[in-house]
């Protein structure tokens, strides 16, 4: 939908819209708002809003503070989990300095600058598909979320098994008001996980939709008494969490991927952005699976990826190629997790495969075999290497590639690598009730 300044301040009053939250993504993926009322509104649309961005981690310091925020207008929805009464709608904003120049720190202004060098190259879409996966668990009496799921489903069962499906389909039913076109949604290998899956859009308004998605999930779970997680292993033994982005460049109109004489129908271009991404990948980590706990659902045996290799039908391989073909023709890469930002996952997604097409990378030959059976030799010999083993050896990996800084650029690659390599030393240094269980008693 597009609309104008005036569309937006005509239904703000028609609708009986009471507040307007002003919506952006800091550098750690984490929603922020600037809630005003709707008397507010021909500022907002105007660019007159400011906020204070010393307070957000990671974004200015405190003599330099003032920032402004302009929103998208096409990005206008009414939240439909509010009263009808007084409706709260919201605005999703790029971040912008006083002087009228764009912040360097939006990771949405991120992912816009890749999207403009694609542009320059000739492709004119950057389609993507996510699959996010999500926990629902039940809450205690103080409202604080359990590990209990209170649910015995598997992949796709339907209830009384899965205790989960009114809460989804009340999610899925509020994201089709907003807009959201939902192609999928059922119950997930694990007790207590979930999938929805909405159709793919250009990345910047997928990034849009990630970041409503999860607010959506989370706001419905909890008006239902129950605690929705993105965190990628929040259950030791089972599967973790992923977000598989399923990716596709178009030129003309035409998908670049897609050649009808190219082996497996697939372009040279194809298969050099899959070469790009398997050269960046592991730099991409500290991006695509952001936390201390991302890397303990990158482990054999629970369908999640591990190994660099890529296959058009393996799915223990880190990229896959769905059967799909002509306009449907998508890279599927299968490590990123929830927990990410969504603008920054897509734009070194795509800074990597663009980067392989400008080098002209050819993909090392593709792995058909399962990987997860494969000894430690074998994978050798195969010259199939691994991702990062911990946040620790992706930041390690991140500060190695160039290419990755620069998209992120160096205001957020410096806060970014500082954010998380305290958090990877507050883990470090902190005693599991793992250590206690194992030695307390022996030692």
């Amino acid at each position: 939908m597009s609309y104008t300044k005036e569309d937006i301040i005509r239904m703000v009053r028609e609708e009986d819209i009471e507040f307007i939250r002003l919506q952006f993504t800091d550098i750690f993926g984490q929603l922020k708002n600037v809630a005003i009322t709707a008397s507010q509104i021909e500022k907002a649309v105007n660019n007159q809003i400011m906020f204070d961005g010393s307070s957000i981690e990671g974004f200015v310091r405190i003599d330099e503070s003032d920032q402004y925020l302009y929103p998208d207008l096409d990005s206008f929805t009414i939240f439909p989990w509010r009263p009808q009464h007084g409706k709260v709608a919201r605005l999703i904003c790029d971040v912008y300095n006083p002087d009228g120049t764009p912040f360097v720190g939006d990771p949405r202004g991120v992912l816009k600058r890749v999207l403009q060098k694609a542009r320059d190259m000739g492709y004119d879409a950057f389609n993507v598909g996510p699959e996010a996966e999500f926990f629902l668990f039940q809450t205690d009496d103080e409202g604080k979320p359990t590990v209990k799921t209170n649910d015995e489903a598997g992949y796709f069962d339907l209830g009384p098994l899965d205790h989960g499906e009114g809460t989804r389909r009340e999610i899925c039913m509020a994201l089709e008001q907003m807009g959201f076109e939902i192609e999928a949604s059922h119950h997930e290998v694990a007790q207590g996980q979930h999938e929805i899956d909405f159709k793919y859009a250009g990345a910047l308004h997928t990034a849009d939709n990630i970041m409503t998605f999860k607010l959506a999930v989370k706001t419905l779970a909890q008006k239902n008494g129950l605690h929705a997680t993105f965190m990628p292993k929040p259950i030791f033994g089972i599967n973790g969490s992923g977000m598989h982005t399923n990716m596709s460049l178009f030129k003309d109109g035409k998908n670049v991927f897609y050649d009808p004489n190219g082996e497996k129908g697939l372009s040279k271009e194809a298969y050099s952005f899959i070469a790009g991404l398997l050269a960046h990948v592991k730099g991409m980590a500290a991006v695509t699976n952001p936390l201390v706990n991302s890397y303990k659902r990158l482990v054999p045996g629970y369908e999640a990826p591990c190994y660099l290799a890529w296959s058009a039908s393996n799915r223990s391989a880190l990229i896959r190629i769905p059967a799909a073909r002509g306009q449907s023709t998508r890279v599927e890469l299968r490590s990123p997790d929830p927990s990410c930002n969504p603008y920054l996952e897509l734009a070194v997604c795509l800074a990597a495969g663009l980067d392989g097409i400008e080098k002209g990378m050819v993909p090392p030959a593709e792995v058909t075999e399962n990987i997860f059976v494969m000894d430690e030799a074998t994978r050798k010999a195969n010259g199939i290497d691994s991702l990062p083993g911990s946040l620790e050896e992706a930041l390690v990996a991140l500060k190695a590639d160039q290419l990755i800084l620069d998209t992120l650029g160096e205001h957020i690659a410096q806060n970014y690598i500082a954010g998380k390599e305290k958090e990877w030393d507050e883990y470090r240094t902190r005693v599991s009730s793992w250590e206690r269980e194992k030695y307390i008693i022996n030692y």
